[in-house]
């Protein structure tokens, strides 16, 4: 690939698949539009490629690329906020971004890698499947779901086109600080703990996660493109692992001995857990995620981004 797009390329998934890209693509030449709504120009920093300031879902391709197009679009840019209360906000601009981006691409069918989410299964426990029923429970899963559905019915009228969707499952690791609330489990329990308090979690600590880190999420999107198929596919760990484990793994590589502090689950209807089918992922796109959770933690400790502006309160036991 000569030209690669990536939207929401200064967001946490986006900026570490925008600068894998740069290391694996070193001849490509790389741009990333971003507004900077839920992204920050500190996930960059050492970004060399071109940058295009602008909301995707307001965004006259035409007026702005001229007929220009890449070779390859990632497409990652979105309202990534479960909480929002603005539907029709969070709808619009998700499914508006999509549908203005696969109109520009379809003269010359561009391949395309984009964001869904395991939020279109729905609350409900067991293993998630493509293919099982989708139950979107929030308007961001529910604006997914129409992405999905966008990308199905253009494949229909163009079945030569090469789009591909990922399903992201519960993605943690650098970068992802400036999300505040959305920000993972893994680095809000990290913060109290560092500030030398017990991390607060759900009583009984059971409820499980497929928790993905990051490093593997970025694999995954970049096999999507290489497999050059069609279709969408779980992105996750594929291993579910429950919130005390979470505090355990946080525990060792931090050094510290905090035991979790249980409080009720506020919310009436919540997930007990998540955990994502690899089986077809690693069948169409020839990989597996590599790291497990104990490891992922371990890598992000590495990187400095698990503590970066976060004073330690305490001394490793």
């Amino acid at each position: 690939m000569r030209q690669i797009w990536v939207t929401g390329g200064a967001g946490f998934i986006g900026s570490n698949l925008v600068l894998r890209l740069q290391d694996e693509f070193p001849e490509a030449v790389l741009t990333v539009l971003d507004d900077f709504r839920s992204g920050s120009f500190l996930n960059l920093e050492g970004y060399r490629g071109d940058f295009v300031a602008a909301d995707i879902s307001r965004l006259d391709w035409e007026a702005e690329f001229r007929g220009k197009r890449p070779d390859g679009m990632f497409h990652l840019a979105s309202i990534t906020d479960t909480t929002l209360q603005d539907q029709r906000v969070q709808t619009h601009d998700n499914v508006e971004g999509f549908r203005r981006l696969l109109e520009y691409l379809r003269p010359e069918k561009t391949p395309i890698v984009y964001a869904t989410s395991a939020a279109t299964y729905g609350i409900r426990a067991g293993v998630n499947r493509v293919g099982d029923p989708l139950a979107p429970a929030n308007a961001y899963a529910f604006s997914k779901v129409q992405l999905e559905n966008l990308a199905r019915k253009v494949l229909e009228e163009e079945p030569s086109w090469k789009i591909g969707g990922l399903r992201y499952f519960n993605v943690y690791g650098p970068r992802e600080g400036h999300k505040g609330v959305p920000a993972s489990m893994a680095w809000h329990l990290a913060g109290q703990m560092l500030r030398g308090k017990r991390p607060r979690i759900f009583k009984s600590g059971e409820q499980k996660r497929d928790f993905v880190y990051v490093k593997d999420i970025v694999a995954l999107t970049i096999a999507a493109m290489k497999s050059g198929k069609s279709g969408v596919w779980n992105a996750g760990s594929g291993q579910p692992r429950s919130f005390n484990e979470m505090v355990d793994g946080l525990n060792g590589v931090l050094g510290t001995k905090l035991k979790p502090q249980y409080f009720d689950c506020p919310y009436p209807f919540y997930q007990p857990h998540t955990e994502a089918d690899m089986t077809a992922t690693k069948r169409d796109l020839g990989i597996q995620p590599k790291f497990s959770l104990e490891q992922g933690l371990k890598d992000y400790l590495d990187s400095g981004w698990l503590t970066r502006g976060r004073a330690r309160k305490i001394k490793k036991k």
